[in-house]
């Protein structure tokens, strides 16, 4: 086997520390360096991961001889900092949202296009195993025609001293927050979204944006799928995700998943609900084992691209109150794409 690539991290937060521990005794990678403006978080997570510590992402990039990068910093500094290590021929996996704007995230894969460089954006429910388990129970026909996703992401949780909801950090609020993992959830099990419509609920938390919206979207197929997202509610539901069909129905769980025949009275359980840990472990050793040339990514470029174009659509329909098309923006994409692979590289 080769060498394990040599992995920096950019940020310290919260969301590093799921990558931190994810990365324990994996043969395909080491830490080699972390990043963040706090001296003192930096230092701490380098203790913690047995590598050195730098106080900004350019200091990384100069030192740390990295072969990847996870970059975990808010969204607003996304693309920045992809594009430096994109441009270095450095490897990158970044987290959701790849932007908070479908003209950069196109920009950052059509450098990576010219340049060579694997990047992915992290989508963390695509590899948690009742979803895909989910997925190929749906494909298999056992719930014959699909005709509803119901997906919810309520949490009552106060917002006022976080970056999310400071629309210059996190391009939005909950709807750009915990609506990017709802996208990717309807088009892993769907597919492609065509049309989009959102309802803003009222705001029960002091902030300048939104903390609780309905996000109704229609797939190429005709699906509907019904997304409930909240930081001021909590449903208390046992299940994230239902889907039902003509034939059947499936819940995926945070403790159990399960799937009922129409022509049964029997659920039958095929899930133990969800491990975030385990899904960041399958995350990260996929980007790894592309890298390494093993494996295709489970979410590639297209997928991380239509996230950010349906989430920029959604905020348009909340700001003008009808449905709007993903279509105009999708045609945007493929002629940016088109121009990628046909320019001149010398």
């Amino acid at each position: 086997m080769a060498d394990p690539l040599r992995l920096g991290l950019i940020g310290a937060g919260a969301i590093a520390q799921s990558y931190i521990k994810a990365l324990e005794e994996s043969p395909l990678a080491q830490w080699v360096g972390i990043a963040d403006v706090r001296p003192e978080a930096a230092a701490a997570a380098a203790e913690l991961m047995g590598c050195d510590s730098y106080l900004s992402h350019e200091e990384l990039a100069d030192r740390a001889n990295c072969d990847a990068v996870v970059i975990c910093t808010p969204p607003s500094c996304h693309a920045e900092i992809a594009l430096r290590f994109i441009e270095r021929g450095i490897a990158v996996l970044c987290e959701k949202p790849l932007s908070i704007g479908a003209a950069s995230a196109r920009g950052l894969c059509a450098a990576a296009e010219r340049n060579g460089v694997v990047m992915a954006m992290a989508s963390k429910f695509r590899y948690v195993d009742d979803v895909i388990r989910a997925r190929s129970i749906i494909t298999s026909g056992l719930l014959g025609e699909i005709v509803l996703l119901e997906n919810a992401f309520t949490a009552s949780v106060n917002m006022s001293r976080r970056w999310n909801a400071d629309r210059s950090i996190g391009g939005g609020g909950v709807l750009i927050d915990n609506g990017t993992h709802s996208v990717d959830i309807v088009r892993y099990l769907l597919g492609p979204i065509s049309q989009v419509f959102v309802v803003e609920g009222k705001r029960n938390q002091d902030l300048q944006v939104e903390d609780t919206v309905n996000m109704f979207m229609r797939t190429v197929d005709g699906v509907s799928a019904n997304v409930d997202l909240s930081w001021s509610i909590n449903k208390e539901l046992d299940d994230y995700i239902r889907v039902f069909g003509t034939d059947g129905t499936i819940q995926v769980g945070w403790r159990e998943s399960r799937y009922r025949q129409a022509s049964s009275p029997d659920w039958i359980v095929f899930g133990g609900g969800y491990d975030k840990l385990a899904a960041f472990r399958r995350q990260l050793s996929n980007f790894c084992s592309r890298v390494l040339g093993l494996e295709p990514l489970l979410i590639d470029s297209e997928d991380a691209i239509a996230s950010v174009e349906v989430i920029q659509a959604a905020y348009d329909s909340l700001a003008e109150g009808r449905w709007v098309s993903v279509d105009s923006v999708s045609s945007a994409r493929s002629a940016a794409l088109r121009e990628v692979t046909t320019r001149p590289t010398g």
